[in-house]
């Protein structure tokens, strides 16, 4: 276990006793100055302690400490909140966290310990432990909690009872270990989201700060969109190819433009064993500056265009400072298509093509509405002539998120390249360079399914990507049930299984005896199954099965010989309404704004905005910046909970509103010349 594992890395030999005194590691993060770096407070005490929030922003100095989450653990303890203890501690966190350490843990010299996570326990002397501690060279605060608390100023009776509520229910989350969900999505949508992606067993972390493994409940999805978008694209000509990962740094710097707009966050290879590189290697970012070496090889006559070429790999981009699963990770999977043509005309008729598919990607597979639209010039891709993206839009947050892009390179990577050829009017004209294309969609589109259908008992899986599509519980056994009785309602529910998975269907069967079918229903909901089918002795008698909606718990009763053609017919209802629910939280939510004075109240709401606007960039800027939420200088970190970023523009939509006659941007007193979509965004 990871803990035995610290142990002995520590070289902490462990010990047994049936007297070890329990003991607990909670790990805590401050209410942190704007863009400033959090320094988490870690509290080592007796499990028996009481170890108030009061207490512990008194002793370390801070201000409304609350329980960190997984990615500030991991950041600093490079574990998770289910694996992290006080064996985690580590000479380089010195000046980097503040250690409160329960006056009963030092007091208790000649006591053995026991020490515990989620997933182990381990048991070691005290005096062992606090010899650790020291070494690490951390700064120790002891506090005796229990002389804190009682000299903590007695509130009114009303007050008392409220915080003592508080604090017994954070205690019970803390420690009961609960399979559900136990933060509300609307209330802190953070903690929310990474609960869901856990326990929903959609991803884990990883020790690598920003690094997730992707498990198999949310890799399905992917080889979904994978197997979907493969067939679209071969109908246009793309084959799939596989380039290296590695970049010289000489050729990622030739396109300068393009490698300043990626600079921050490349990874570079600077290494190999204990010798340094003569060149250092990148790891790609992207593969424009890959790729396109070897298109300028290839490509030597106008008949050799278009070259369609897509890729499915991994990219890394480390430049940030919070990551979220899915969302903003240093690796990530995505596909990226590299096309090149002899016309600028055909060119761009690809860019529209290929945003389309990723519409009917995130709109027929992931059930999220989204919107066409060209990204500004301060917006779009680095390189190109323009960016075309699909937009969408998170209601719990009031933000929008991009989906996917597809980007018009014109002839920028080909002149920097050579990518020509000779004029296909003869050899008199001059040689044409090719019009060129990228465009890519990214892991990033399962956390934007994932924020839009989920809900407080975990995920909400489209049925058409689901892994499981059906989960089958036997109801109605008890221990007074015989064993005909049961075998026959286990025997049903089995033949039930089979007809759906012969009608295609992707089903699983629940026939653990240990738990209970509550407890079944509770795991299905939070692995996000679209159906639940039960299967008890009423619908054993009845010829039926109970079918119940994940999205909206609603009911349906099937006959036994409907199962084939009903339950499929089911599933694609919820399919199509999940999508009309979520375009009309969308629609419902995308404001039309034509005055200044509206603007920021309108965003405040949680809604995007559409917003007749010049064109001019700097107008953009200065949009941006004012309705950036002002205070006094001290709040959270620009996240879902607390966004004080202002609105940037998303993109111009496709679909425009009519501009009324002599309209003036929503900004300047310059001309409207379009629409544009701004809103605080991911």
């Amino acid at each position: 276990m990871a803990l035995e594992q610290s142990l002995a890395a520590l070289s902490l030999a462990t010990v047994s006793s049936p007297d070890a005194l329990a003991t607990k590691t909670l790990i805590f993060k401050p209410k942190t100055a704007k863009n400033a770096v959090p320094v988490p407070v870690l509290v080592f005490a007796l499990a028996s302690t009481e170890t108030p929030s009061k207490v512990i922003a008194s002793a370390a100095g801070v201000k409304e400490p609350r329980l960190a989450r997984d990615d500030l653990i991991q950041e600093f303890f490079s574990t998770s909140s289910k694996e992290v203890s006080i064996a985690n501690l580590n000479a380089s966190l010195a000046g980097k966290i503040k250690l409160l350490v329960d006056s009963a843990v030092l007091a208790a010299e000649d006591s053995i310990l026991e020490l515990s996570t989620e997933l182990a326990k381990a048991q070691l002397p005290a005096k062992t432990l606090v010899d650790f501690i020291n070494s690490t060279g951390i700064e120790v605060t002891s506090v005796d909690f229990a002389a804190e608390a009682s000299a903590a100023p007695a509130a009114a009776p009303t007050q008392k009872a409220e915080v003592a509520k508080k604090d017994k229910s954070a205690g019970k989350i803390e420690d009961a270990k609960l399979i559900g969900i136990t933060v509300d999505k609307v209330k802190d949508f953070s903690s929310w989201y990474s609960q869901i992606v856990t326990k929903g067993e959609m991803l884990d972390y990883y020790d690598v700060s920003g690094c997730y493994i992707l498990r198999p409940n949310s890799y399905f999805v992917w080889e979904e969109i994978q197997n979907w978008f493969n067939i679209e694209i071969k109908k246009l000509g793309v084959q799939n190819s596989y380039f290296p990962m590695f970049v010289s740094q000489r050729v990622l710097e030739k396109e300068k433009d393009h490698i300043e707009g990626f600079a921050p966050e490349v990874a570079w290879v600077t290494r190999a064993g204990s010798s340094e590189l003569e060149e250092h290697i990148a790891i790609r970012p992207t593969s424009e500056t890959v790729m396109y070496p070897y298109y300028a090889k290839w490509i030597r006559s106008h008949r050799d265009l278009p070259l369609r070429l897509n890729q499915w790999n991994s990219v890394v981009r480390w430049e940030f400072k919070h990551p979220q699963p899915f969302l903003r990770t240093r690796e990530f999977l995505w596909q990226e298509g590299h096309t090149a043509h002899l016309s600028q005309e055909g060119a761009m008729e690809e860019v529209d093509q290929i945003l389309e598919l990723y519409k009917r990607i995130y709109e027929e597979l992931l059930a999220v509405p989204v919107i066409k639209g060209k990204k500004t010039e301060n917006e779009k891709f680095a390189g190109a002539a323009y960016t075309t993206t699909c937009e969408g839009f998170i209601a719990a947050t009031g933000r929008g998120i991009q989906g996917a892009t597809s980007h018009h390179l014109g002839t920028n990577f080909s002149k920097m390249f050579n990518i020509s050829v000779e004029n296909p009017d003869g050899p008199e004209g001059s040689r044409v360079h090719a019009f060129q294309n990228s465009w890519g969609l990214s892991t990033r589109s399962l956390g934007v399914m994932i924020m839009t259908h989920s809900d407080n008992k975990g995920l909400v899986l489209p049925p058409r990507v689901a892994q499981t599509q059906v989960t089958i519980v036997p109801v109605g056994l008890t221990a007074k049930t015989t064993k005909e009785e049961r075998e026959a309602i286990n025997s049903g529910a089995k033949s039930v299984e089979q007809s759906l998975r012969d009608a295609g269907l992707r089903v699983i069967a629940d026939y653990r005896d240990n738990y209970s079918p509550g407890w079944k229903f509770a795991d299905a909901e939070l692995k996000g199954v679209p159906l639940r089918v039960e299967f008890g002795p009423k619908d054993l008698a009845a010829g039926r099965v109970t079918a119940v909606r994940r999205d909206n718990s609603k009911k349906y009763e099937v006959g036994l010989t409907e199962l084939a053609t009903r339950i499929p017919e089911i599933l694609e209802e919820m399919q199509v309404e999940m999508l009309e629910n979520a375009r009309a939280d969308f629609d419902k939510h995308r404001i039309v704004v034509d005055e200044w004075k509206d603007f920021v109240p309108t965003l405040n709401a949680k809604n995007v905005i559409l917003s007749p606007w010049c064109g001019v960039p700097e107008c953009e800027d200065d949009i941006k910046d004012s309705s950036a939420t002002k205070d006094d200088g001290e709040e959270a970190e620009q996240d879902e909970r607390a966004p004080s970023m202002g609105a940037k523009s998303l993109c111009i939509p496709n679909d425009q509103p009519t501009l009324k006659e002599g309209q003036k941007c929503v900004r300047c007193d310059k001309p409207a010349i379009q629409y544009c979509m701004f809103g605080r965004s991911y």
